[in-house]
């Protein structure tokens, strides 16, 4: 095990946690289990128009209903904080200090207007543009010194060397990469109002936090090479870099919003488990195994490794996800499925104070579902009739297509089945009710389907549910006659 190993995820509260963070956060986070080392979360919170701390918690809240606990960060705090990059600025203040001693920075004291006109001019020209040309760079300190004297506003630049060769690298997922650095412009590293940018603040915290790893998405790839840049100046050596590929939608273009949910508490919502979403989403980029779809987080916190990272887009798989979660409903306590399904229950037509009486009755619903529920909030599109008491709510084409058509053997089935679940004499239970009810199939000279069909629909009020008798026994002796009274009544 190495415990030397520590790797960030490093989030900006601008919005929800949304996909392609999350799985750069369970990378990360199995990366640092599978090697013994330290996974922190750092908050990138420099953008005071969109970062607010209502943006943090959201985001903190997403991590925690994933599983993803970290070991340096908000909350936890550790040795290496603050992990909020509002509360960093000296350390970004004392990096520049550092620069400046280097020569590796120099003031910039071109105003936007006028770096907006060379870029205009540029294209006026039809010539692209090839970025800051330089111009403060062969200032003299005597001017310099003057013009910060007069109170002029600067920014301050890093100094590419001129003959640095390529920027080179091996990537972890990408092999070796290499970037020509002569068409690197002299980048700000710290802005007029005296904050840092991006690329700055992000080597420095990198660094001041012993980040040995840094993996990421691949949209962060160009800005590796002027990182290193950075990491040069600073006379340090750059982390590990692992970029993650694309999450494509269906159509093969980039998961967005058009593709339909793309937050993970929008999954949370819809009734996914976290283990499910832990588990799809690792698999969006690596495998175990090239097989082997269900891995446990326990599985993939000790398998986990980086040389299975595949370079290929990934494909969100909308269908292969409800299959996914469908598994990991089939393999849950039924205590903890209640727990779960509490907000769908309620929905459904529970209420908190009856769940917390009789937590045996809602665990006893669980196998109603179990076995082809894909979402939790199914239960709150299939299980209503059993909160509906006497009355029945009654599907019109499960009314035609059963009842109405078979019509008058429909209601004989429907009145044999009445003096059954009347009959105090036969327990109350899935097997003997249903033994009951399925020897009128050889009374009524019925195939099996014909007789169940009408009960179905006169209990649950369409002709499509869970099992029908689990379903009875949940439910009282009583409400079902009165569901089967009414069907009469107003049926035929």
């Amino acid at each position: 095990m190495n415990n030397t190993v520590r790797v960030r995820f490093a989030p900006s509260p601008t919005g929800k946690l949304h996909i392609g963070g999350a799985r750069t956060a369970i990378y990360n986070w199995a990366f640092a289990r599978a090697m013994g080392g330290t996974f922190v979360l750092r908050i990138e919170d420099t953008d005071p128009e969109r970062s607010t701390e209502e943006n943090t918690q959201v985001i903190l809240r997403a991590m925690r209903w994933l599983g993803l606990d970290w070991d340096e960060g908000p909350e936890v705090g550790g040795d290496f904080g603050p992990y909020l990059q509002t509360q960093r600025f000296d350390t970004y203040a004392a990096a520049l200090e550092t620069l400046k001693q280097r020569d590796a920075v120099y003031p910039c004291f071109c105003t936007k207007e006028e770096l907006d006109a060379k870029r205009q001019a540029a294209e006026s020209a039809g010539q692209a543009y090839a970025g800051y040309d330089r111009t403060c760079r062969n200032l003299s300190a005597e001017e310099v010194q003057a013009r910060l004297d007069a109170g002029e506003k600067c920014c301050w630049r890093l100094k590419v060397p001129e003959d640095h060769g390529p920027i080179e690298f091996d990537d972890a997922v990408y092999g070796h990469m290499s970037f020509p650095a002569d068409v690197m412009d002299d980048m700000i590293v710290v802005r007029t109002d005296g904050t840092p940018t991006y690329n700055f603040a992000v080597v420095c915290d990198d660094a001041n936090m012993g980040i040995t790893h840094v993996i990421r998405g691949d949209d962060h790839l160009s800005n590796t090479p002027r990182q290193i840049l950075i990491y040069e100046a600073l006379g340090l050596t750059p982390p590990t870099f692992a970029h993650l590929s694309m999450i494509l939608g269906g159509d093969g273009k980039k998961l967005s919003k058009r593709h339909g949910a793309t937050s993970v508490e929008e999954y949370r919502d819809q009734g996914f488990l976290s283990d499910t979403m832990v588990n799809f989403l690792a698999l969006l980029g690596w495998s175990l195994d090239g097989e082997t779809t269900i891995i446990p987080r326990d599985v993939l916190c000790k398998e986990f490794s980086l040389d299975r990272i595949t370079k290929k887009d990934a494909v969100f798989d909308e269908t292969k996800l409800l299959w996914m979660n469908g598994q990991y409903i089939k393999e849950m306590d039924p205590a903890e499925w209640v727990r779960l399904s509490r907000p769908w229950l309620i929905e459904a037509g529970a209420t908190e104070e009856d769940i917390d009486a009789n937590p045996e009755k809602y665990a006893a619903m669980y196998p109603l579902l179990a076995e082809r529920e894909q979402r939790l909030s199914d239960a709150a599109e299939k299980l209503p009739y059993l909160f509906w008491g006497p009355k029945v709510e009654l599907d019109e084409k499960s009314v035609n297509k059963v009842l109405l058509k078979e019509g008058a053997r429909a209601e004989e089935v429907l009145r044999a089945a009445r003096d059954i679940i009347a009959d105090e004499s036969i327990e109350w239970a899935c097997d003997p009710l249903q033994d009951a009810c399925r020897a009128l199939t050889e009374k009524l000279d019925m195939k099996a389907k014909l007789v169940f069909q009408p009960i179905r629909v006169a209990v649950c009020g369409n002709m499509v549910s869970p099992p029908l008798f689990e379903s009875i026994e949940l439910m009282e002796r009583a409400d079902i006659v009165a569901r089967i009274d009414t069907v009469l009544e107003q049926v035929f």
